[in-house]
């Protein structure tokens, strides 16, 4: 098994140029040098948003309706949009992040965790976590089938799972400098830790929507003169972003007077997530799986708890109190508890909504519903990936509208492979594309073939899943996707299309 590796050679423009593999030995000379880190200076990260539309149940004026909207306390109506907040770094500040997190702090945190085996089974996310037959790493798959058998082994319980409000946002920072400081096995952080703290808590952003100029787009002229000087930035140097209007923003999430939060998107962000959550995990281990045979898993900000129906009450208290400890907050909105019993040998499902039971309401996770009696991949996926696929060909049949009405053509054909590759089941297989780079050396455009790997599509995912999960209900899910494929290909008048 390929353990990951800490360089990658990231594409995206911002404010310092490129490490190509080309430069990966300086780069490893640099991060590898604890005192050039405890000196480093790290740069503004770039602030983007991540728009999830999402159509769900919601109680409107009294009435619980599947809308795009939700109701407020203050009766105001408002989108149902899940905005996810990301910031990225620098290539050199994410190489400092990512060597540091794959060298030297994860090796230490297994450690920690292994020493227990309780506890390295409890926590799921972020890991390379070897599967039973050592072939390969475990996934959201394997995670949420060891959920679901220990569901069916147990057969009558309760499962809570809750979810943390706010998670990377409010971690609060004299914890996580506690925490690191101890995994490592020290009392205090070295000042090369001491120097990456501060720049995951007390870090500056430019938002990225600040750099656009031109009707919401980037000058990409500019961008092209830097990039014929071999530079992929947004600015020629450092000094030119600070002399421009665009504002420089600071870390200004409070909680009860304090600076808090993380930003998420950075290499070692999931890392730290992880340890802020030790005192809590260790918790529950000790109080609640080895004294009340209670089933403990956490995946990042995600929990899940299985346990006898009389002990709900005595776990929801416990867990309650534990996650203040370490000054989060539980998000009760988003908490599911399912009931799980057997009627007439089969295993089924019930949503426990106050007093009452709600038959076949499955538990929701990690992309999965489980009724009990079987699992299916969950539906609003499904939905994403045909909008996907119908937004793909609608967006190609405007783009040769186009090139008919600058060309004066009246019709042209639809390239179709691309589109069977990641909507169908003819994208199902990992194979090598032959691909194109361009790139500016000494002012000239140079343009380099190389093969890149494709890993199959979302069917393929599909697919692995109804297999891994030993459940053919998921593949049923997807055996109209030609059928839908080909649907939307005749709405749209392709020359090439019947």
């Amino acid at each position: 098994m390929k353990q990951k590796d800490w360089f990658k050679d990231r594409g995206y423009p911002h404010f310092s140029n490129k490490t190509p593999l080309s430069v990966r030995k300086d780069c490893e000379i640099y991060v590898s040098n604890k005192f050039k880190v405890a000196r480093h200076s790290f740069l503004p990260l770039i602030f983007k948003e991540i728009k999830q539309r999402r159509y769900k149940s919601s109680l409107i004026n009294g009435i619980i309706r599947r809308s795009h909207k939700k109701q407020k306390k203050s009766t105001k109506i408002v989108s149902n949009t899940k905005i996810r907040e990301i910031l990225y770094a620098t290539h050199l500040d994410a190489h400092i992040f990512s060597y540091y997190t794959q060298k030297i702090i994860t090796p230490e945190y297994e450690k920690l965790l292994n020493s227990n085996s309780n506890l390295s089974n409890s926590v799921s996310a972020y890991r390379q976590i070897p599967t039973d037959d050592n072939l390969k790493f475990k996934n959201n798959i394997h995670f949420a089938k060891d959920i679901f058998d220990e569901i069916k082994r147990r057969g009558n319980c309760v499962v809570l799972a809750y979810d943390i409000e706010n998670f990377f946002p409010s971690l609060n920072h004299r914890q996580l400098k506690i925490l690191w400081a101890k995994v490592l096995g020290y009392k205090s952080l070295p000042k090369d830790h001491y120097n990456i703290f501060k720049a995951t808590t007390h870090f500056s952003y430019v938002k990225l929507n600040d750099m656009k100029t031109i009707k919401n787009h980037f000058d990409e002229k500019k961008l092209a003169k830097y990039r014929k000087t071999g530079k992929n930035t947004f600015f020629e140097n450092i000094t030119e972003l600070i002399e421009s209007n665009i504002i420089i923003h600071k870390n200004q999430k409070h909680k009860n007077g304090k600076l808090v939060g993380i930003p998420q998107g950075l290499p070692i962000s999931a890392l730290l997530a992880n340890i802020y959550m030790l005192p809590f995990d260790e918790a529950i281990i000790e109080e609640l799986t080895v004294k009340e045979n209670v089933f403990y898993r956490r995946y990042s900000d995600d929990i899940i708890v299985i346990c006898d129906e009389n002990k709900v009450q005595q776990i929801e208290n416990f867990v309650k109190e534990q996650i203040e400890k370490i000054k989060l907050v539980i998000s009760f909105e988003k908490t599911e508890k399912t009931l799980f019993k057997i009627d007439n040998n089969i295993l089924q499902s019930y949503k426990i909504d106050g007093d009452n039971l709600i038959k076949n309401i499955p538990l929701n996770y990690l992309g999965f519903e489980f009724y009990g009696n079987k699992t299916l991949i969950k539906s609003k996926n499904l939905a994403g990936f045909y909008r996907r696929m119908k937004n793909s060909i609608k967006r190609k049949h405007k783009r040769i509208g186009r090139i008919n009405e600058n060309l004066l053509l009246d019709k042209s054909p639809l390239f179709k492979r691309k589109i069977y590759r990641l909507y169908s089941f003819k994208g199902c297989k990992s194979r090598l594309l032959s691909s194109k780079k361009s790139e500016f050396k000494n002012q000239k455009l140079v343009v380099s073939k190389y093969e890149k790997k494709y890993r199959g599509n979302y069917i393929r995912y599909v697919y692995r899943a109804s297999e891994d999960m030993n459940a053919p209900e998921i593949k049923k899910q997807i055996r109209n996707h030609w059928k839908i494929l080909q649907k939307t290909l005749t709405k749209y008048d392709f020359s090439n299309i019947n």
